[in-house]
């Protein structure tokens, strides 16, 4: 529990002390820990190996896979988990208790996406080793792909802060996560692509949209809404185009880190 960490621990390294304990919490959960462990990998599995029951895994197979290893992780993990446990944790009084003691807010807001990033990554990882591990060619550029989790991980966690502004409770999570969610999916490429054009530049503007064509510039060497015919990109041609989706990305996290330190809410009460 976050009261029963060491004193001397705490004045040391709060952000580790406060991940310790959120990360003790996400454990205690069994249904959490078991949906973030294997909801994420078994979905995108059971994908690939639809996609390569009758012809050999390519590129394009990989970068459909990652694609909706990072939607689940990212939506289902990362930002529900973290939006939950910080309304939890502000109906329960801890977070204006932490705000007494000696970590910086910062570190308050950071601790609980500790646990989900680390889910994240580590599915991600599995997925990847399964993927190259059975036969399929080699990433464009791993760069972008990283860039993709990491920058996706930063993201929905200040989403599910900012989020966390207009949700009265755990329960009241599964509504006010909706309009995130909605707009998120929209950024899939296979959503994308059959989107009429006006709504589809739209759409391309979207922040899952900048992660998806992250990751299939680095699985592929094309970005997502292009067809499989298109010529793919080399390594050199890839960091070329990681412009524009990089751009999406860093500004929506710019204007959720915005929204939390103007919304965010440690009181139910304020």
């Amino acid at each position: 529990m976050i009261g029963t960490m060491t004193t001397t621990g705490f004045r040391r390294r709060p952000l580790a002390a406060l991940a310790k304990a959120e990360y003790l919490q996400f454990r205690r959960n069994k249904t959490l820990v078991w949906m973030a462990l294997f909801f994420p990998v078994g979905i995108s599995l059971a994908m690939y190996s639809i996609a390569t029951r009758e012809e050999e895994p390519t590129t394009a197979t990989a970068a459909m896979t990652f694609e909706l290893i990072a939607l689940v992780a990212l939506l289902f993990v990362q930002y529900y988990s973290v939006l939950s446990m910080v309304t939890t944790r502000r109906s329960e009084g801890v977070l204006k208790r932490l705000r007494t003691g000696e970590a910086a807010d910062w570190q308050i807001q950071t601790a609980p996406t500790v646990p989900g990033a680390l889910v994240t990554i580590a599915s991600t990882v599995v997925v990847a080793a399964v993927v190259y591990g059975t036969g399929t060619p080699a990433p464009v550029n791993p760069l972008a792909i990283v860039l993709a989790i990491l920058g996706g991980i930063v993201l929905f966690s200040l989403l599910a802060l900012a989020t966390s502004a207009v949700t009265k409770n755990a329960e009241a999570a599964q509504i006010t996560s909706l309009p995130v969610m909605t707009v998120a999916m929209l950024g899939l490429a296979s959503i994308r692509k059959i989107l009429p054009d006006r709504l589809a530049e739209l759409a391309d503007w979207t922040p899952f949209a900048a992660i998806s064509d992250l990751v299939s510039l680095g699985a592929s060497g094309r970005l997502a809404k292009s067809s499989a015919t298109d010529a793919a990109l080399d390594f050199a041609g890839t960091c070329g185009q990681l412009g524009r989706p990089f751009a999406t990305l860093a500004i929506w996290t710019v204007l959720a880190f915005a929204l939390t330190r103007k919304a965010f809410r440690w009181d139910d009460r304020g």
